[in-house]
């Protein structure tokens, strides 16, 4: 995993050494010896704009060092080259990024280009729509939140965290719109999904404090 970490890393530089090695076997002698050479080269180079250094995020971003998810999204410069599944991570990622830093409207910018692509499966989808549901809530837009939150609960969630972040979003929603009956619908499902989420459980238990005593 770590040489296969690496090669991600270095392939574009490596590329560019076997594409000049290549070239000088071929001046120094014929193509068909350079050959081997030119085609990893090729492969090395179009892999780096093709497909990018993603999966390198994935330790940064479990460990919660945001800061070298970040170096390792920057450090693409042609994005628009990035086969489309993997520009629409791209782009749910920098969102991610931009939320964590509290730049929501950068986070909604980036997220909408993503879903826009298209996502890769159809709860990742509902994962981006969730968090820009929370975007929205955020600034306020409370209609525009329950569009999306909605909308992800009907494309699927990709765990019972998620799903039950938005059953809570969805019963705070509806306890702002006096629609008490279905904000208790809403806080009864998410409860009854049993999350482990600390932050998820003690909006429960700050929920149910008052939610019996409302009306409906």
């Amino acid at each position: 995993m770590k040489f296969y970490n690496l090669l991600i890393k270095y392939r574009l530089w490596i590329g560019v050494i076997l594409l000049a090695l290549g070239i000088y076997v071929n001046y120094a002698g014929s193509f068909w010896p350079a050959f081997p050479l030119y085609f990893i080269a090729v492969i090395l180079i179009a892999g780096h704009f093709f497909f990018g250094p993603l999966r390198l995020i994935q330790e940064y971003m479990e460990s919660g060092d945001m800061e070298g998810a970040e170096r390792v999204l920057n450090s693409i410069k042609f994005p628009a080259l990035l086969y489309k599944p993997i520009r629409s991570v791209y782009f749910t990622l920098k969102g991610n990024v931009a939320m964590m830093k509290q730049d929501f409207d950068g986070a909604e910018k980036m997220m909408k280009k993503g879903l826009d692509l298209g996502m890769p499966m159809k709860e990742a989808e509902g994962a981006s729509l969730l968090q820009m549901g929370m975007l929205s809530m955020q600034k306020n837009d409370l209609k525009q939140a329950e569009s999306y939150i909605r909308s992800a609960l009907r494309k699927g969630l990709p765990d019972k965290e998620n799903e039950a972040a938005a059953y809570l979003q969805m019963c705070s929603l509806m306890m702002n719109k006096r629609e008490f009956r279905a904000a208790k619908d809403f806080f009864r499902k998410a409860k009854a999904l049993k999350p482990t989420t600390p932050q998820i459980v003690d909006q429960i238990k700050q929920i149910e404090k008052y939610i019996t005593r409302m009306p409906g």
